[in-house]
């Protein structure tokens, strides 16, 4: 069912970048605009990843609109709890609640070429019409399983991280979980203790560096604020921090070495055993994929009821499994610790652009797009964490606000020249991704290992090569000689 309302933009996703977007567009004075939401609450993967010890690797202070400062963490680095919360307060303080409609997944989203609007249909049979579409699903939506040979036959209990089954207890289970990303180095530690028997199948061992987190106290807090200046210091000195990092990531990798002896060392202060040590130590260059940080991971790994497994899965049966080796493990349940398909960008949605032309046809070879904002033949389509956007050593709510003001200058121009459409330029596309993909082949992530920055044909279509600062500059504006200017069906 239709509406009847011709809004001004619709906005896909309620995580950081759909949240962020509806307030700049309210701030701005727009209202007429409509937020679908696939669940029943806003958040997006703060709010579908709820495992045990669930926690952002990016300092609380930068983890947050900066626009609106949470001076109220309660950790160096956020939980769960505290960001979601601070995402649902965000919606109620700038009113964008009555916008959204929940439980309503799009589907499909098709470019009317003559009215020069975009008709979405959503899961519950609704349709809206809106002349801007704004996709922010995100990366870190779709749960990444892998294809285990045998799997439909387990017995047991088997769940993602990102769907962790809190009604399911694990005390005295034996539990298999299988990866070492991000988010099993979190769970683990927690899970550990309650289970009869853990058996941590490893593939790669990950780069872990340090946490040291620790609690922010009432002072903190109170300085934070009360004391005009402090938090905005903090902020800015957290970020340059980071920042520097994207020097050996980009551009030097050799100077990851200096971390890299951090790491070991890290290593071998917690962990004795020269056998274990051994398993647990990377032989690829730091960076190349997902550097960790946790305090707790490798004591976890040594406790009695612990094994690491590094053995290759051959199959699964009703109650074990069987690894290359011929060993059989008995298992109660399965956990997949494997992360997310962040290659796929607009993943469930079917997105058709002029000439009945589909996204993923267009995307058929890599995922691309100008800036990581616009694709060419799309018209007033925008990505928040779109192709190449993701970072590896920095905040994401910098780049999301980068591209939600780049968002808010298209609309600006449109208005101020009444113009009714923007599809960037072809060749300014193609000439931007070559120079894109050319930085990337010097940078560690291109460096020879696998990892899920990669596609399948090895080209990095996630990450942005450089600085934060520089995508900024970039996106301060929009050039409209970039772009293709459609008003009544005639391009300027």
């Amino acid at each position: 069912m239709e509406d009847g309302l011709l809004h001004d933009v619709a906005i896909v996703g309620t995580g950081f970048g759909g949240i962020g977007m509806a307030i700049a567009l309210k701030r701005a004075g727009i209202d007429s605009f409509v937020v679908l939401e696939r669940a029943g609450d806003v958040g997006g993967t703060w709010r579908d990843n709820h495992y045990p010890g669930c926690a952002c690797d990016i300092p609380s202070m930068l983890y947050s609109f900066s626009f609106e400062p949470n001076p109220d963490w309660t950790r160096v680095y956020p939980s769960q709890p505290e960001i979601w919360a601070y995402l649902r307060r965000c919606t109620e303080k700038y009113g964008i609640r009555p916008h959204i409609r929940f439980n309503s997944e799009v589907l499909a989203a098709v470019y009317d070429e003559t009215r020069m609007v975009w008709t979405i249909r959503t899961s519950n049979g609704d349709t809206t019409v809106a002349r801007v579409l704004v996709c922010a699903m995100g990366g870190l939506s779709n749960p990444q399983t892998p294809r285990l040979p045998g799997l439909e036959r387990f017995a047991g209990t088997v769940f993602h991280s990102a769907q962790w089954n809190h009604e399911y207890s694990l005390a005295n289970k034996r539990v298999a979980v299988i990866g070492t990303g991000a988010s099993a180095v979190q769970f683990i530690p927690e899970i550990a203790p309650a289970v009869a028997r853990l058996l941590v199948f490893q593939r790669t061992p990950p780069w872990i560096i340090p946490r040291s987190d620790a609690p922010i106290s009432d002072v903190q807090r109170a300085l934070r604020r009360h004391l005009p200046g402090y938090a905005w210091l903090v902020r800015k000195l957290i970020y340059w921090s980071l920042e520097f990092r994207a020097l050996g990531f980009t551009v030097a990798p050799k100077i990851l070495g200096i971390a890299e002896a951090i790491a070991r060392r890290h290593l071998a202060s917690h962990v004795r055993d020269p056998a274990l040590r051994r398993t647990l130590t990377p032989h690829y260059r730091m960076g190349c994929k997902r550097v960790l940080i946790s305090d707790t991971y490798y004591p976890a790994l040594q406790r009695p009821n612990v094994a690491v497994v590094t053995a290759p899965i051959r199959e699964v049966r009703e109650r074990s499994i069987i690894t290359a080796d011929g060993t059989e493990h008995a298992i109660d349940t399965i956990i997949f610790g494997t992360g997310f398909r962040a290659q796929e960008f607009i993943s469930p949605v079917n997105i058709v652009g002029r000439g009945g032309v589909e996204l993923t046809d267009a995307w058929k070879d890599a995922p691309q797009a100008y800036l990581g904002i616009n694709v060419a033949g799309f018209p007033n389509l925008h990505f928040l964490v779109g192709p190449n956007t993701g970072l590896g050593h920095n905040s994401m709510v910098l780049m999301i606000e980068a591209q939600i003001r780049y968002v808010m200058s298209a609309l600006r121009l449109m208005r101020e020249r009444k113009v009714d459409a923007l599809d960037v330029r072809t060749d300014v596309q193609s000439s931007f991704n070559d120079a894109l993909q050319r930085r990337m082949s010097r940078t560690v992530w291109t460096s020879g290992c696998t990892s899920w920055y990669l596609d399948e044909h090895g080209k990095n279509t996630t990450l942005w090569p450089g600085f934060t600062f520089v995508y900024r500059l970039l996106t301060r504006r929009v050039r409209p000689e970039r772009y293709d200017l459609d008003k009544e069906g005639i391009t300027n």
